[in-house]
């Protein structure tokens, strides 16, 4: 707006007078930030309810009289914009004046500042807190007001609205060819590649879902749009973030199109081979650190369920043994527990436009088999299971991890591959240290899967191979004196002797955390001496050095 334009405004805002979303205030040298955060939370957030295209908090009149008097609040320009970045720094979502802006009228100094009205679905808080207006004076956003606004996240779909002036030369030519493929692979019994590629491109790309009559929505643009184009998407950032955190630091952005992009990103993860040894062998497993199809797939899900309005991005954070995936929103349907083991489908989606274009795309499955997917390729490469992270009811956290975090539990699935993926579950989590029902706990004893007691629960070892170190190669399976006893005979009849250090080698890490180092030593003492009056064993060496030797072992 040009200075006579703001000047008008502020007469037709001062002849409507205060309210709800117009707030006058007669200010000396200075004010409140934390009072114009407050009231920033408030006219973002009652502009949103009645639809208001902005809401506007100006200093310089006196709200009794109605008057122009001026004001001297930060008169230096850039401290005056500085307001911006402090305001952001406190809202949640982190937003800020659409504009600040100084007019001189014959009154005084003005300055007016404008509120953008807070995202569909998503009320603006300033330091935790929701304000609205009662009238003229600033009130808390009450539960009728709070609902109302997280409510219209429910009805309205982001991703289907139709982008202004965006036309087909806004669609990248290399994703629109991608695209084409990866529809006819998807319908390839009902149309021919040589009809797809034979379709005009707004006829194609209505079939595909991603545009509406001809017209391009969001989803198109994220999905196959021009890097350059994705400024038609403005305020709302369309990023994704790749951070490489450890050993050293580096990251690169990635905009759309995300039909592309996604596997661009990919390629900028280290993906190393693991070795894994299979229990009762020498020769090792080897499986990618990371499963290509399986990091694609928890990266479409963050896209299409990504909330754009909260003007976030999906960040990519890759650690030395784990990559986090973080995107805005909650999770939106169900808890994610509930479809790892594959028995749930989604009944309603954040973007369903943007979801459905995807799935027309071949990128996610609306029948929500992509966690169960996630969970049971992890299971095949013998890995932890994911994690989701939903401490922050705004943002997902989904862990994937790169390395063996419970020999244990890796070996086990080497030994153990017919273990249903319900099993497994449960014995991610007990070498996690999290706790799991009753009724999986009763489960994996009658299977000799785990061991301990409450709340310090373990995955029971797979015995070695007999190629493995003596004090080693011999892994518990229990906790009764009897087991160890065994222990301590099957090391002997395979190795012929061993010494008190062999011994400790063989049992101290395998007591269990709830005996003491001395409790320990006392413990083994014990053992040698009920098989040495069994007749079992005897002492070829001398007392202060002793050698056990099977007293009947084979020839």
């Amino acid at each position: 707006m040009t200075e006579q334009d703001l000047l008008d405004l502020l007469d037709r805002l001062i002849g409507g007078w205060e309210n709800e979303i117009v707030e006058f205030k007669e200010t000396g040298n200075d004010y409140s930030t934390g009072r114009i955060g407050e009231y920033f939370s408030a006219l973002s957030n009652e502009a949103n309810l009645r639809g208001a295209e902005a809401g506007w908090l100006i200093f310089g009149v006196n709200d009794k009289t109605r008057q122009v008097v001026g004001t001297g609040y930060r008169p230096q320009s850039e401290r005056l914009q500085s307001l911006k970045a402090q305001i952001a720094q406190d809202t949640e979502p982190s937003v800020t004046f659409r504009t600040i802006r100084e007019v001189t009228h014959a009154g005084g100094r003005v300055v007016m500042m404008e509120v953008p009205p807070a995202p569909d679905g998503i009320p603006i808080s300033w330091k935790g807190h929701y304000y609205a207006r009662a009238g003229e004076s600033l009130a808390p956003l009450g539960l009728d007001k709070l609902d109302r606004i997280r409510r219209q996240g429910l009805n309205r779909d982001w991703s289907a609205v139709i982008v202004p002036e965006a036309t087909a030369d806004d669609f990248d030519p290399e994703a629109l060819e991608q695209a084409r493929r990866a529809f006819t692979h998807r319908h390839q019994h009902r149309f021919t590649e040589e009809e797809v590629l034979g379709w005009p491109v707004t006829v194609f790309t209505d079939r595909a879902k991603l545009t509406a009559n001809g017209q391009v929505t969001r989803a198109a643009l994220l999905l196959i749009g021009k890097a350059e184009s994705a400024w038609r998407l403005s305020p709302h950032p369309a990023q994704l973030t790749w951070s490489l955190v450890e050993p050293n630091r580096a990251y690169e952005h990635f905009g759309p199109p995300f039909l592309l992009t996604t596997h661009w990103l990919y390629r900028r993860i280290r993906n190393v081979q693991l070795r894994l040894m299979r229990p009762g062998t020498l020769r090792p497993v080897e499986v990618s650190q990371y499963d290509e199809r399986m990091v694609l797939e928890a990266l479409h899900n963050a896209v299409a369920h990504q909330a754009y309005a909260r003007s976030g991005r999906v960040l990519v954070q890759e650690f030395a043994n784990r990559l986090v995936l973080t995107s805005e929103g909650g999770f939106f349907d169900g808890l994610p527990q509930e479809y790892a083991p594959g028995g749930k489908s989604a009944t309603r989606y954040r973007n369903a436009a943007l979801a459905q274009a995807m799935v027309e795309l071949g990128m996610i499955d609306t029948l929500s088999y992509g966690i169960f997917d996630m969970h049971d390729r992890q299971k095949r490469r013998y890995l932890p299971m994911p994690d989701y992270d939903l401490a922050d009811p705004n943002q997902v956290k989904l862990t994937i991890h790169g390395s063996v975090v419970d020999e244990a539990y890796t070996n086990l699935l080497m030994s153990r591959t017919d273990l249903p993926l319900t099993d497994v579950l449960a014995l991610d989590r007990v070498q996690k240290g999290l706790p799991i029902p009753e009724d999986a706990v009763k489960r994996l004893r009658r299977q000799a899967l785990i061991e301990g007691r409450r709340p310090h629960l373990r995955v029971v070892p797979t015995i070695a191979d007999a190629t493995a170190t003596e004090a080693g190669h011999i892994h518990a399976r229990g906790q009764d004196d009897l087991h160890y006893l065994r222990l301590i005979v099957d090391h002997l009849t395979r190795f012929g002797t061993a010494t008190r250090q062999d011994i400790d080698d063989l049992l101290l890490d395998k007591l269990g955390d709830t005996l003491t180092a001395e409790q320990k030593t006392r413990k083994i003492a014990n053992l040698l001496t009920k098989l040495r009056r069994d007749g079992h064993i005897y002492n070829s060496g001398s007392r202060t050095n002793p050698v056990w030797t099977l007293a009947d072992r084979p020839d």
